[in-house]
């Protein structure tokens, strides 16, 4: 079928608004739940397990720079009110106020409204889960008409697995699951041209269940889109076999475009060509793809001697990364030594320290001096997921 059509387009970016508000619920309340915010509490002789008090929980997400001021954390958590992920004790309340009264996740006394979309939401989210979680070759890097695209699904290979893990028992009753999980925006066909079909057409998990997501995020009423070009958010590059241009296509219908500052989380992308990046707030106002090659962040070259040789303006940092479901956040590039072309601001490389400008000298103690960027981009693709990194960082850079 050609396009899945603009209706279920809009169908499903709606859901993956909802998706968006029930995952940052849902990472919020193992958060409070881990600093014992959420407890058992008393009232007039009264327990009421499992629950939070309305203003310190404000004073907690000021705190912890979720919420900017009380005005700010009141709108916040109305909205998750709104949208059931809590709700007042005894359901007195409709509105969220700044007082005393104890409130409680609905996943923690069972009575979050389990409706179908929500059952297929949490359905696609355990099955990614289980992917990310089980060491196979389904996801993979796989190319389809002449753009390769990151971490894709072959859409056969996915049925087969769906029932080797018991999610299906037939072929049949596998697409038609598969199908639900695309209607509802939790997969997609990597080009957006097809639905889905038992074949070899490749399809991918849209949204990474893993990112932390910002309270503040919840407050967004930019809409998320799904692109109307062929381009996937995890398209790599184009192949382009008349010339030499490698030109990457960091593609994502939800994202501002920043050049160089850093690079789309949904890729380690250092094999891909590209230091083009799609900021992961949706705070940022929405603009449209843009095809990029940028030059080297580098102000001049320099040789692995000059950045051993003793006394030099350089020093040794390290770095421990745990890539996320969607990679490590960075991006390498040049040769003998590479060097550090983009580092997206919300990912897990930035988290750890790595900055632009920086040396590339050891992954997991192998040292890589004398290697190009797509061989240590290789190393790190199919290395384990937490990575140690030396770099070489110019003193006054």
């Amino acid at each position: 079928m050609e396009g899945i059509g603009n209706t279920m387009q809009k169908k499903a970016a709606e859901l993956e608004r909802m998706a968006e508000v029930l995952i940052t619920g849902e990472q919020l309340r193992l958060r409070l739940h881990e600093e014992k915010v959420i407890k058992d509490r008393r009232h007039h002789l009264r327990t009421y397990p499992n629950c939070f008090v309305a203003k310190e929980l404000i004073d907690w997400l000021i705190d912890h720079k979720e919420a900017s001021d009380r005005e700010t954390a009141i709108k916040l958590l109305q909205k998750l009110l709104d949208q059931s992920i809590i709700h007042h004790v005894c359901d007195e309340h409709k509105e969220f106020k700044d007082v005393k009264l104890f409130y409680r996740f609905r996943k923690d006394d069972g009575t979050f409204p389990l409706d179908n979309e929500a059952k297929v939401f949490m359905r696609g989210q355990r099955l990614f889960e289980k992917l990310m979680n089980t060491e196979n070759s389904l996801v993979q890097t796989r190319e389809e008409e002449s753009v390769l695209f990151e971490r894709t699904l072959l859409g056969c290979e996915f049925v087969d697995w769906l029932i080797q893990e018991g999610e299906a028992s037939t072929r049949e009753e596998a697409e038609q699951l598969c199908r639900r999980l695309l209607e509802h925006g939790i997969i997609q066909h990597v080009s957006n041209k097809h639905h889905f079909v038992d074949s070899n057409l490749l399809y991918q998990f849209r949204m990474n269940f893993r990112r932390r997501r910002r309270l503040l995020e919840l407050l967004s009423e930019r809409c998320r889109s799904i692109p109307e070009s062929h381009d996937s958010p995890f398209c790599l590059r184009k192949q382009n076999t008349d010339s030499g241009n490698t030109s990457f296509l960091s593609v994502s219908p939800t994202k501002e475009i920043k050049i160089i500052s850093a690079v789309r989380r949904s890729s380690m992308s250092s094999s891909c060509g590209s230091s083009g990046y799609y900021s992961s707030s949706p705070i940022l106002s929405s603009s449209p793809p843009v095809l990029c090659n940028p030059k080297s962040v580098l102000k001049r070259q320099v040789n692995s001697e000059q950045l051993q040789s003793p006394g030099g303006p350089y020093m040794k940092r390290t770095f421990t990364i745990v890539g996320d479901a969607v990679g490590w956040g960075f991006v390498v590039r040049g040769s003998k030594p590479c060097h550090i072309q983009a580092v997206d601001p919300s990912g897990p490389a930035a988290a750890a320290g790595m900055k632009v400008c920086q040396f590339v000298v050891s992954v997991n103690g192998l040292n890589v001096l004398h290697l190009d960027y797509r061989t240590v981009s290789n190393l790190i693709l199919t290395g384990p997921r937490t990575i140690v990194m030396e770099v070489m960082e110019e003193i006054d850079c």
